[in-house]
Order: structure tokens, then C-alpha cells, then sequence
């Protein structure tokens, strides 16, 4: 089987900078063990899987080298890029069916503009210690939708939270070295 494949620098317009990921184009969704086989053959941060639909538009999945992940801006920009300059150049336009949702890229003169879904965030469960670490009991703890991923607590690539604490205790507008959170 053979598999188009691009390397697309997403954000920079120059060769070796910005975030780098790989595009691949599919006639149709092969085994998922391979997908992930490609994506750490790749060892980029993000590799995309195209799979082209009747109207024009395409499935898109993304795989980082060990594992996949539900959205990837850089990855979504590049697989426009590689839409727009290589497989159909007279397009100024392209819609992304992923597992979150619906994403469009239109291009805009030399620029590509992305309609970014928002994920607000939710409350998760904070870490036994942190009350400890900060030293006093957060009001909430915030996360994303999806913090938590598959590797475990905090370990995920995008495993942050946001503390909320109570403006009106002592030293709560404050870390560490003086650092607003």
C-alpha cells in the first residue's frame, strides 16, 4: 500500500521552524495498529490521516507516536496546507470531520484561517497534595474536557489545570515568586 505523505511546518513560512506534522492522505481507514505504527515510524508530535468524502470534505484523525488524540490544530492547519497546495490547489476552503466535530479551514490570501472549536473547561478531581503545595484549599480545581488522557493523572501532554482560590484569603493573588496566577 502506498501512502502519500507531507511534512508540513504549521506556522512559520519558513523551512524547519514552527511545529512540524506529518499529513497523510487514505483511500479508506485501514487497522487502527497501523495508523499508530505510522505516526511513531513518523516521531513527529502529531501525525494526520485524511480520508477523502464524496463532497469534498474529509475524516481527519490525528496520532501523536503513541497514542491518538481527539484535536490538533497543527496538524488540522498542515493537512489544509497540504490540501490547498498539492492535492486540490484550486480549492480555498476545506471542512474536517474529527471526533470533535466539524472544523473548516479557508484560505485567506497567503494565510489559513481555522474555525477552532472552544472547550471550556470542566471541574476535575484535584491532586491529593495540592492544597498542601499551595497552601490552602483551592475553591475549584479547572480543567480541560479531556485532561487527564490516557498515560494517568498529569502526565498527558496538555494535563494543566486552572486553581480558582478565594480572593479573600492572605496571599492568594500570588505564587511562588510573586507570579499573578
Amino acid at each position: 500500500m502506498e501512502i502519500p505523505f507531507y511534512q508540513i511546518d504549521a506556522f512559520t513560512s519558513r523551512v524547519f521552524a514552527g511545529n512540524p506534522a506529518g499529513v497523510c492522505f487514505l483511500e479508506a481507514w485501514p487497522e487502527e495498529g497501523l495508523l499508530q505504527s505510522i505516526a511513531a515510524e513518523n516521531n513527529l508530535a502529531e501525525t494526520a490521516f485524511l480520508v477523502g468524502r464524496a463532497d469534498g470534505s474529509y475524516d481527519l484523525r490525528w496520532f501523536t507516536p503513541k497514542m491518538e488524540v481527539d484535536l490538533c490544530g497543527h496538524a488540522t492547519l498542515a493537512s489544509a496546507f497540504a490540501i490547498f497546495e498539492f492535492v486540490a490547489p484550486s480549492t480555498s476552503a476545506t471542512v474536517f470531520h474529527t471526533k470533535s466535530g466539524m472544523l473548516s479551514v479557508e484560505r485567506q490570501g497567503d494565510l489559513l484561517v481555522m474555525d477552532f472549536p472552544a472547550r471550556p473547561p470542566k471541574a476535575v478531581e484535584p491532586p491529593s497534595n495540592l492544597a498542601e503545595m499551595l497552601g490552602l484549599e483551592p475553591l475549584q480545581v479547572l480543567g480541560p474536557l479531556r485532561c487527564l488522557g490516557k498515560r494517568g493523572r498529569g502526565e498527558g501532554r496538555g494535563a494543566r489545570s486552572c486553581v480558582h482560590r478565594d480572593p479573600r484569603l492572605p496571599g492568594s493573588h500570588h505564587h511562588g515568586r510573586g507570579q499573578k496566577l
